[in-house]
């Protein structure tokens, strides 16, 4: 089949990839701008387009139309996809919209993967809320897309247990490694005019929001283990922190400790660095105060008395 992907994020590029050793035809890919990145601005090409890059040598990825539109919703970005003649579009954490007039180009299906296991965790951050809900399994969603946000038909889903370790990275990553099946198996399906339509139950819908920086901030009125929870959730996204000496500390791993105080007080900072909770308390890991490296809460400790929170 003719198959147009849409997708800008590190988690569809394993299945791009699939999809282009596949036996299906890949006419195009569609992705976000070039953007400055990072402290020194400079301009780099998305996740998808980088993969495509590194991949031009093999000749098939080299010949690709890639089209970066602003906004996918302009009429000469929709009439560029129409000009593909793609069967099916695959979608995969795009951070855009599509309107009606690209859902409609395909001759068979708009497909989106999804990381979750829909409806529960519909939106931008299905991933860290899973972990940070303390699920014990997610997975990949193939639906059938339509104007509403992650509520179309499903097709299939695969499932994944979610490690009591798992940080929002690696769990981001495993989940990655199964979509391109998922995908294939999808595409399969449609092609022998197999493929079902299950309609997502409404009454079981949770919501994944767009995660920002500030949703990273510790409330030590929680209990530990939520926030244990929060801290693996966030990392390395948007990364779970706390104030200390008037300085924001990135907090990367925690452990959970039998002890008590007020909320946020640290209860012990001589070789173990501990934050009491509104129950029990954490003991913290890997710890980064802001401007300066990575490192474990006990060599923070040799470089920093008289903490306060």
């Amino acid at each position: 089949m003719r198959v147009v992907f849409i997708g800008t994020g590190e988690i569809g590029v394993p299945t791009l990839e699939a999809l282009l050793k596949s036996e299906h035809d890949v006419v195009g890919v569609v992705t976000q701008p070039d953007k400055p990145v990072g402290r020194t601005q400079q301009i780099e090409p998305p996740p998808i387009k980088k993969a495509l890059m590194d991949n031009a040598p093999s000749g098939r990825a080299l010949s690709l139309p890639i089209l970066q539109p602003a906004k996918i919703r302009d009429p000469q970005a929709i009439e560029q996809i129409r000009a593909l003649v793609p069967d099916v579009i695959v979608v995969m954490a795009y951070a855009q919209i599509l309107p009606r007039d690209v859902l409609e180009i395909p001759k068979i299906a708009c497909l989106n993967l999804h990381a979750s296991l829909l409806p529960r965790w519909r939106g931008a951050a299905p991933i860290q809320a899973a972990i940070a809900a303390g699920d014990r399994e997610t997975g990949i969603t193939v639906m059938y897309m339509d104007q509403g946000l992650d509520t179309g038909d499903i097709l299939l889903q695969h499932k994944l247990d979610v490690l009591p370790t798992d940080t929002g990275g690696s769990l981001h990553e495993r989940l990655a490694q199964i979509a391109p099946e998922a995908l294939l198996e999808s595409l399969q399906m449609l092609e022998k005019n197999s493929a079902p339509r299950i309609p997502q139950d409404n009454a079981h819908t949770t919501s994944a929001p767009k995660l920002k920086r500030e949703h990273g901030r510790i409330d030590w009125s929680e209990p530990a283990e939520v926030i244990e929870r929060k801290i693996r959730a966030s990392n390395p996204w948007p990364g779970a922190f706390m104030q200390i000496n008037n300085r924001n500390l990135k907090i990367f791993s925690a452990s959970v400790v039998d002890l008590s105080g007020r909320p946020g007080e640290i209860l012990r900072s001589e070789k173990e660095l501990i934050v009491a909770a509104g129950k029990s308390a954490l003991s913290l890991g890997e710890v980064q105060l802001g401007g300066k490296r990575r490192m474990s809460a006990g060599e923070f400790l040799r470089g920093h008395s008289g903490l306060s929170s």
